[in-house]
């Protein structure tokens, strides 16, 4: 149970703003951020001392009258746009964003050829109905009388 509210724990009791709006505006800010030492999780989870340094960081920020974006953007200049949990869609990031669904649809386009290569490899050859003459031999052959 305990292992479960450690996130809870991340934000030290002297690292929390007097004014409540400003706070509220930090807290948010730091669930858009990555910590930088955890990589899967954001400064306001992780108990890291990188990750407080940024917290702190962030509400001096705040503090001193600079917006929700400025301070995304100082961050990012600083640490480069890894530091957010979502980056934005960029020329640069387009990859990013768009390779799972590469991966996606190479992968059902590898299903599909493999399919159809198995279903060529195990059809069964069509064969052409037997002209009256070949009948007529095929009968004479096993003895069978003429249809």
């Amino acid at each position: 149970m305990l292992a479960l509210l450690t996130p809870a724990f991340a934000v030290q009791p002297d690292e929390v703003m007097k004014d409540p709006a400003l706070e509220a505006r930090a807290r948010a800010l730091s669930t858009e951020l990555r910590c930088l030492v955890c990589q899967n999780e954001s400064i306001d989870d992780s108990t890291a001392q990188l990750a407080r340094d940024l917290r702190l960081l962030v509400r001096e920020r705040l503090a001193a009258g600079a917006t929700d974006a400025e301070v995304k953007s100082f961050l990012v200049q600083r640490y480069g746009e890894f530091v957010l949990l979502k980056p934005a869609f960029s020329a640069r990031t387009a990859l990013l964003w768009a390779g799972p669904f590469l991966v996606l649809v190479g992968a059902g386009l590898m299903l599909w050829r493999g399919t159809r290569r198995q279903a060529e490899q195990f059809a069964v050859p069509t064969v052409a109905a037997l002209t009256q003459e070949e009948q007529a031999r095929l009968a004479r052959r096993t003895g069978l009388t003429e249809p």
